[in-house]
């Protein structure tokens, strides 16, 4: 069969969404109106499907009768399941089925304007199909190739007319999403990328022009982070899904990394890392043992029924328990400390987040601010805050008027002695943190829980601090901690189960979702996003693309909420230096080196919203 690749940065979802703009396959631009596609695996029937939507005449082509009839029962199904959700009508369906025609025969393809393979990462298998169809095509036939990693390049010149082939890389599923990556050679006929751009356009999806560089920007971003992410489980710095709830709960992903790996398919996920470590050299992008590991044991993903998680069947998206998984077994453990009073050291936006959670959890909560004034602020600010949520129906005058009953404010820090956790949200600085430690460790009472919700500090330094570091834990909230659903929950070599245990249960009692991991810069969260926001950044820098450019790939071709330089600037880019500084003092990974543009903004001040001006300008 020609392709049988799952695709790369896929939704959970695959249904098909109308993609027709009423031209008539005549008027297509650039004179393409007949279109290819060579392969029909997953991949590339939902990119006949695609074309089939705009009106194009479609015709795809595999080696075999079962390998056309499963690409035309892809088609057929998304295109049904499109009907049964009012996306499609049924005559709608029928037209694009109609356009639609399948063949065995490259030959066949002979008078196509535009063919576009989908075959499997083989470079061989690429450039020996691109060759065949180089010696039945018209001249003014264009070649494009799907690949999501292998030089376009490479593949061009097994042809005589490498400056009409191109990349055109869609995203998996097709008809879904509306990114497409077209990939220029250094040879490309700009009229031929100008024409595949409108072709592209016409589909009604979101086309940008890059190089020929393994991975073009999606993938090149996407895979450094899943790979990252598959050397944290392969370490057990966390399980696999604490690593999931972490990057879908902490940063808005759609999917976990290791669930989309698996989503993917993990040999594709190894032959693109593969691919871009053989062209980079970059060891961040040197495929982890443990996925050559899995894929030579035919372990690949929900394809295969199991990956790096136990599916209920190939192809199944139902995820199973297997030896891996998680036993909740409260009986056998440690018994959690019990915890009714709290106190909170700060008086900023976390802080203040925080108290509210507590308070309207049924804590009481006391809180200490630097002063009367301050004290007044986050009374006022936490009022604001409550009034907000009757407002929205959050929660109702009553709910307001209890909540409010546990939250006690104080300028004296000694006022805590007495409560059973303390958790500090002052300043990001590690003096700052290690004085008020010691300051707590002689004012709290024996017993009590000590926290941090440091984003990038070492735990085990405050802990060292104090007299008790068996005492002390990480409760990372994240912003705004009223509405974040997750706290990454931070243990030291030092730690007692049974501060572990009672920091968890906590966080449920707060309707939170914990996950654990050891004490390590940037926890689970903050140790993927900003390498892959530090990636970004050097692809801007090298003039790969712009950064409105990656913004898209990665919101419209990976489901991300945001792109990278949107997020950038919203967090802040001193904030940011700050934290991949620490990354990269703590591994030494030259790869986690901040990235030399971010330092340059950082020093001349232009910080990102907060002050006007980051990657890009704001109204102040």
């Amino acid at each position: 069969m020609y392709d049988r690749r799952v695709g790369d940065c896929p939704r959970p979802s695959a249904e098909g969404v109308p993609q027709s703009n009423g031209i008539a396959g005549s008027q297509m631009e650039g004179k393409v109106s007949k279109v290819g596609v060579v392969g029909l695996g997953t991949m590339g029937a939902g990119i006949a499907e695609v074309f089939a939507r705009a009106g194009y005449d479609v015709l795809g082509v595999d080696e075999s009768e079962g390998a056309v009839e499963r690409g035309r029962a892809h088609v057929d199904g998304s295109t049904n399941r499109a009907v049964s959700r009012g996306k499609l009508t049924d005559v709608e369906r029928a037209g694009i089925l109609a356009n639609i025609k399948y063949s065995t025969s490259l030959d066949d393809l002979a008078d196509r304007d535009l063919v576009i393979e989908a075959v499997p990462e083989q470079l061989e298998l690429k450039r020996r199909i691109m060759a065949h169809l180089d010696g039945i095509l018209a001249p003014h036939a264009i070649l494009a190739s799907n690949t999501s990693s292998l030089s376009v390049t490479q593949i061009s010149v097994a042809t005589s007319r490498p400056a009409r082939v191109v990349g055109m890389h869609f995203f998996n599923p097709a008809p879904v999403l509306r990114f497409v990556e077209i990939v220029q050679t250094v040879v490309s006929d700009p009229e031929v990328v100008a024409t595949v751009r409108g072709v592209a356009e016409s589909l009604g999806k979101e086309p940008v022009v890059v190089g020929d560089k393994a991975g073009f920007i999606a993938n090149a971003l996407l895979f450094g982070y899943l790979n990252h992410a598959i050397s944290m489980y392969e370490n057990r710095y966390a399980t696999r899904e604490d690593i999931d709830a972490a990057m879908r709960l902490g940063c808005g992903l759609p999917m976990g990394p290791l669930a989309l790996l698996d989503l993917i398919g993990l040999d594709t996920a190894y032959e693109v890392l593969d691919t871009m470590y053989r062209e980079g050299r970059d060891r961040l992008h040197a495929p982890s043992p443990i996925l050559k590991q899995l894929v030579t044991a035919g372990l690949r993903g929900r394809k295969s029924g199991r990956g790096f998680y136990s599916y209920e069947q190939p192809n199944s998206p139902v995820v199973i328990p297997d030896a891996a998984t998680p036993i909740n077994d409260a009986s056998s453990g440690p018994i959690p400390r019990s915890i009714q009073s709290v106190g909170i050291v700060g008086s900023g936006t976390m802080a203040t987040g925080m108290i509210e959670v507590f308070a309207r959890a049924g804590f009481d909560t006391i809180f200490v601010a630097r002063s009367p004034e301050k004290v007044a602020k986050v009374l006022a600010n936490l009022q604001k805050s409550l009034d907000k949520g009757v407002a929205r129906g959050k929660l109702t005058q009553d709910e307001r008027a209890e909540a409010l009953t546990h939250v006690t404010g104080t300028s004296t820090l000694d006022d805590l002695s007495r409560v059973d956790l303390v958790i500090e949200a002052v300043v990001e600085e590690l003096g700052v943190k290690t004085a008020l430690f010691a300051a707590l460790d002689e004012i709290c009472r024996s017993g009590a829980v000590i926290a941090t919700t440091t984003s990038s500090l070492p735990v085990v330094e405050l802990a060292a601090a104090t007299s008790r570091p068996q005492d002390v834990v990480g409760l990372h909230f994240f912003n705004p901690a009223a509405v974040m659903r997750l706290v990454e929950v931070v243990h030291t070599v030092a730690t007692s189960d049974d501060v572990i245990v009672t920091a968890i249960d906590v966080c449920q009692r707060l309707g939170k979702h914990p996950v654990q991991c050891a004490d390590r810069a940037g926890f689970i969260v903050n140790a993927l996003l900003f390498p892959y926001l530090n990636d970004a950044v050097k692809m801007l820098e090298a003039n790969y693309a712009s950064a409105d450019d990656i913004d898209t790939a990665m919101k419209t071709g990976c489901g991300y909420p945001m792109g990278p330089f949107e997020l950038l600037d919203v967090v802040g880019l001193d904030v940011s230096h700050a934290i991949q500084r620490t990354l990269y003092l703590e591994f030494r990974e030259r790869g986690f080196a901040p990235a030399p543009l971010l330092e340059h903004l950082v020093t001349a001040g232009y910080l990102g919203r907060k002050t006007g001006r980051g990657f890009r300008t704001y109204a102040v």
